[in-house]
């Protein structure tokens, strides 16, 4: 993606934290484009895109290892600099100050106490709560560098170098959990950085629409659509550039949702799409029989659903590229192991097609999170009652039944699923919370109904709050839309005689279950 003409550029460079994305939007959400470069990143190149300022991310590698070690010309060059976490004691240790390998480390929420008369954290109210994720610590900062704040456990949790614009932070400013995070990125970026702002989700939809046109030219498009976000959006967005010449394709897993189908079919239809439906649930079902791994799970819907959407692309007639809604979440957690991240799940939508396809890849959302989705699906006058849909995973209910994927199983879990899904709306809670789902255990316990003994499945209710999906609170429902729910289930869905409700957040669990 190109960026804004009027926008500077901040560098986000990579040492494989799962925020380091969060960092990129966190910066767009301020009014600056962001875009991400591997720890590597020559200065030349840097240089090239206009980057303003630079934000080195965490990461779980250990500054003493020496393995991921950013080039010493991007701290000497000049440019603005915050090193957050991992960034911190890289640079720290590069600079010539001390790094150590904490004792216990330091997870979770800390009460920030702050020194006054720093840019950095000026405008923080008491109490500053800031959230910790880290093992190693700086035990003393490098020459020229002031320390500004500390934490019970870190003497030095933001140091300051005024004179080279170099910021350093032992905590996440970019996470929810560091409520006044914005802020101190805010004053990075305006009072030491000097960025202007210049991002704006209008004119990403002017110029995906003319970079889908100039890439596709006379050609035809294919795109796998389901009904989600994702993928209404980026087929909308391609219909307006191409128009008929994309074949949207809709592939029933059967692996969905109570009633979503048809439901699907009946409003892509009307938002004018050239869409084709395919019934392939019984080869799903067949494909996945016997299997309980997760990991197995998502390769097996992820190999069929190529072949039978390649099936229904070829008797399409002649097409050239596909058009995916990838986002950058799903890149960040599908990506391999061979950098300084880990890789969290596999993703049927991102990592590429079968050579013999030979269609090329269009990914116009690619650098997006979730909620800019959303606002270009504003923009393109999506309906809300699309855009305003919880996420769902492409290898749908297989991903929320643990075990076995059967008929039964997948009755059980859909049934349920309808009757949360319906509570959270008759209350007017759906809207508040980011996700809600339920997942089926392998569980058996022990019931009475009437005067009968049960021993009967587990059903778990999952409700998140979240901006983006990339870190996500468990949401505090009222304790009335949970007993409704769970006496419904009970008392409809035979064989599920138990409900609990999932109160753990992301992190350190993920929002699914598999």
């Amino acid at each position: 993606m190109e960026k804004g003409s009027t926008s500077d550029v901040v560098g986000v460079i990579d040492f494989g934290s799962q925020y380091n994305l969060l960092i990129a939007r966190r910066v767009r959400q301020l009014g600056v484009y962001a875009e991400l470069f591997p720890y590597d990143v020559d200065l030349e190149t840097l240089r090239r895109r206009g980057v303003r300022a630079l934000i080195l991310s965490g990461g779980p590698a250990s500054a003493l290892d020496g393995r991921y070690l950013p080039r010493r010309e991007l701290i000497t060059s000049g440019i603005p600099l915050l090193g957050i976490c991992y960034g911190m004691q890289v640079v720290s240790h590069l600079m010539g100050g001390r790094v150590v390998r904490g004792e216990s480390g330091e997870y979770g929420r800390q009460i920030l106490h702050a020194d006054g008369g720093s840019e950095l954290l000026a405008g923080l109210t008491d109490p500053v709560q800031v959230w910790m994720s880290h093992g190693d610590l700086v035990e003393e900062p490098p020459p020229g560098f002031r320390t500004i704040a500390r934490t019970e456990t870190c003497p030095h949790a933001a140091a300051v170098d005024g004179e080279r614009r170099i910021c350093l932070v032992q905590f996440h400013p970019e996470v929810s959990h560091t409520p006044q995070g914005l802020t101190i990125l805010s004053n990075f970026l305006f009072n030491i950085a000097g960025c202007e702002k210049g991002w704006d989700m209008g004119d990403f939809v002017t110029r995906s629409v003319e970079s889908i046109r100039a890439q596709v030219g006379d050609g035809s498009v294919v795109c796998g659509v389901s009904g989600g976000v994702d993928s209404t959006v980026v087929s909308i967005l391609c219909h307006r550039a191409i128009g008929p010449r994309l074949h949207a394709i809709f592939v029933d897993h059967g692996l969905l949702r109570e009633g979503e189908a048809s439901w699907v079919r009946d409003r892509l239809t009307a938002l004018g799409l050239n869409l084709r439906c395919v019934d392939a649930s019984a080869r799903f079902l067949d494909e996945l029989a016997g299997v309980v791994d997760p990991e197995e799970k998502r390769r097996r819907i992820g190999h069929l659903f190529i072949e039978v959407f390649e099936e229904a692309a070829h008797n399409a007639g002649k097409v050239d590229f596909l058009m995916q809604g990838t986002l950058y979440p799903d890149v960040i957690e599908s990506r391999g192991a061979s950098g300084p991240g880990a890789r969290i799940k596999s993703h049927h939508n991102v990592g590429g097609l079968p050579e013999r396809m030979r269609l090329r890849l269009v990914e116009p959302l690619r650098e997006l999170f979730k909620d800019e989705v959303r606002e270009v699906g504003r923009r393109l006058e999506i309906p809300a009652e699309l855009l305003g849909r919880h996420p769902f995973p492409g290898p749908g209910l297989a991903v929320r039944i643990l075990g076995e994927v059967t008929e039964e199983n997948l009755g059980l879990v859909r049934a349920a699923d309808a009757i949360f899904i319906d509570e959270l709306r008759r209350s007017g809670t759906y809207d508040q919370v980011w996700q809600a789902f339920t997942v089926l255990l392998p569980v058996h316990s022990v019931g009475v109904m009437g005067d009968e003994r049960t021993y009967g499945m587990t059903i778990v209710l999952r409700a998140v709050s979240s901006v983006d999906g990339m870190t996500a609170d468990w949401s505090r429902l009222p304790a009335d839309v949970l007993e409704r729910a769970a006496n419904r289930i009970v008392n409809t869905v035979h064989g599920i005689n138990r409900v609990v409700y999932d109160v753990t957040s992301k992190p350190p669990a993920t929002i699914e279950w598999e």
